[in-house]
């Protein structure tokens, strides 16, 4: 995720700074799939904020909980005043809530942003929900707003919030995502096993569906489940 983001931003103009605390995993991406493009490395995080533009903008993608706060920890000497961290992780919006005070008590910026779309989106164009100090929304909006989706020609990201707003959308996000799929579940069950539909009659169903209102990226991929066929028909 952080490897396709950093590629997307390439792609956009942006000229960005990979750190990673395995620091072979750098190299190699340096060497592989960043070869050829304007991304920078650093071997260590004070490398790696010597190397930024202020306002410093630091994107953090680790494993949502107790590997942030350690993240915000080590980066908090190494910043100053009006520099912005930012959680494009899954955190849960309390914590975000928590860590904007912190911050604000030490005059650094946080945000606290939503991202959808996967891997793949996340390369060429995920959904972005950033919330939290509204300061530094000029800073990061040409660069959010730059490598993400668009739908009718419009950036799917804009600021949604103050504090824990961004990742309390994502939140609420995922939940009607949910129960999007347990819906195509059900209905899936029902033509399956009630009506003896066969995968081709229920992917034109699908497909059928997917023509109005219930127009979506799900119902799109039930279709192409159903119409694939493996090495065994």
């Amino acid at each position: 995720m952080g490897q396709n983001l950093i590629l997307n931003m390439n792609d956009h103009g942006s000229v960005v700074c990979a750190f990673n605390r395995t620091t072979s995993k750098v190299d190699d991406f340096l060497n592989n799939e960043a070869k050829g493009t304007k991304v920078v490395g650093a071997h260590s995080l004070k490398e790696m904020v010597s190397k930024l533009k202020k306002p410093r903008r630091v994107m953090i993608l680790v494993k949502a909980g107790a590997a942030v706060d350690s993240f915000i920890d080590q980066l908090i000497p190494l910043l100053d005043k009006g520099d912005i961290i930012i959680d494009g992780g899954n955190s849960e919006y309390q914590d975000t809530q928590r860590r904007c005070k912190k911050l604000a008590e030490l005059g650094l910026l946080y945000v606290g942003s939503g991202v959808s779309g996967g891997e793949e989106g996340a390369r060429y164009g995920p959904s972005l929900m950033p919330g939290g100090h509204k300061e530094a929304w000029p800073h990061i909006k040409p660069i959010f707003q730059g490598i993400a989706a668009k739908a009718d020609g419009e950036p799917c990201c804009d600021w949604v919030g103050e504090d824990g707003a961004g990742h309390y959308v994502k939140m609420v996000h995922n939940g009607i995502e949910y129960g999007d799929m347990q819906l195509i579940c059900e209905a899936y069950h029902l033509m399956k096993d009630a009506l003896g539909m066969s995968s081709g009659e229920m992917s034109e169903v699908f497909d059928e569906w997917n023509k109005g209102e219930l127009d979506s990226f799900l119902i799109e991929i039930t279709a192409n489940i159903l119409k694939y066929k493996d090495d065994d028909g």
